[in-house]
């Protein structure tokens, strides 16, 4: 994947939210600049239609982590909005990324220059990297 330099590159799962910056050249991306947004998880709107007892009794739908992912659309589509960012890849895990998406305002769009979905929060900076290469 080509990663544009300067891009910001947002890792979401249910429970963590990381920004870093591409410094490296858009075929040979290199990550640094972590950030960690203080997200306040409060879209509970967000997985009503996952509410089943059965999703809710197996474990595979949590709600929490649900919000999570809304609240994380909600921050970049802030900064997409103000102009703060110009171009967005965005990785998360698939339910993560799939609740995103319902969230992601026009603006943040425009700015995304992909998605992966896959779980690498937690991963070394180098596997990131090796990831984006790779996709």
């Amino acid at each position: 994947m080509r990663l544009p330099t300067n891009a910001h590159v947002a890792i979401v799962d249910g429970e963590n939210f990381i920004v870093m910056r591409n410094s490296g050249q858009p075929l040979e991306p290199k990550l640094g600049a972590a950030e960690k947004p203080d997200l306040s998880a409060t879209n509970f709107s967000a997985g009503v239609k996952h509410q089943d007892a059965g999703g809710q009794q197996h474990g595979r739908t949590d709600l929490n982590e649900l919000a999570h992912g809304a609240a994380a659309s909600e921050w970049l589509n802030a900064k997409a909005v103000a102009g703060e960012i110009d171009n967005v890849l965005v990785i998360a895990d698939p339910k993560t990324l799939g609740e995103m998406r319902r969230h992601y305002h026009s603006e943040l769009e425009k700015r995304l220059v992909g998605e992966i979905d896959k779980t690498m929060s937690g991963e070394p900076t180098e596997r990131i990297e090796q990831v984006i290469a790779n996709a």
